[in-house]
């Protein structure tokens, strides 16, 4: 019986990972149930197994990308001061490669104009994910001695997030590049962190 809800729950986060993929590329609204479980191996009728609708399985992939963005700034603030970690960060987050990743990449850039056509549980599921970002952030300016870190922490989300959906915008990747990096060196100016 062990195996069963072991290989159920591997099966589930299979789906949980092509969902947030698709839902990246496609958007929450353009994703299909059948799609989805195609791509991840199964039939269509297995998905009820693991969700009660479409709702709750974008709701849990979006759970699912704020859970890998934390596991992200993990990785690179590990075994690094606040301001090395906060540098690191921002460069990867402000990168040419995490923009152009948009199957990949940050949740809130890739979907945040989606959000307040989805169910309640999905934007507060979204809400809770960007809530706790800040906070990681706010964390790190307030070891560094910054006043007032946590709407630091809350200005430096909506400064990163909106960045990269800018840069993801433009048709120019001049344009693009150069947003990129003026962003990335004038947060990072602000912040006291050495570029």
């Amino acid at each position: 019986m062990r195996y069963d809800s072991e290989q159920k729950q591997r099966t589930r986060e299979k789906v949980l990972d092509v969902a947030a993929k698709a839902i990246r590329a496609e958007g929450p609204d353009r994703i299909g149930v059948a799609g989805v479980m195609a791509e991840a191996g199964l039939t269509h009728g297995g998905f009820y197994a693991h969700f009660k609708s479409k709702d709750e399985l974008v709701a849990a992939a979006i759970e699912r990308m704020f859970e890998d963005s934390r596991a992200r700034v993990r990785r690179e603030t590990e075994g690094r001061d606040a301001a090395q970690g906060l540098a690191a960060y921002i460069d990867f987050y402000l990168s040419k490669k995490h923009r152009d990743a948009r199957e990949s990449g940050c949740a809130m850039a890739a979907l945040a104009s989606d959000l307040p056509r989805l169910s309640d549980q999905t934007r507060e599921i979204f809400a809770t994910g960007t809530r706790r970002l800040a906070e990681t952030l706010a964390a790190k300016l307030t070891e560094l001695g910054h006043a007032d870190a946590e709407a630091q922490g809350r200005l430096l989300v909506a400064e990163l997030v909106g960045a990269l959906s800018l840069a993801r915008i433009d048709p120019s990747v001049t344009r693009s590049n150069a947003l990129l990096a003026d962003t990335k060196r004038l947060i990072k100016q602000r912040l006291g962190l050495a570029d």
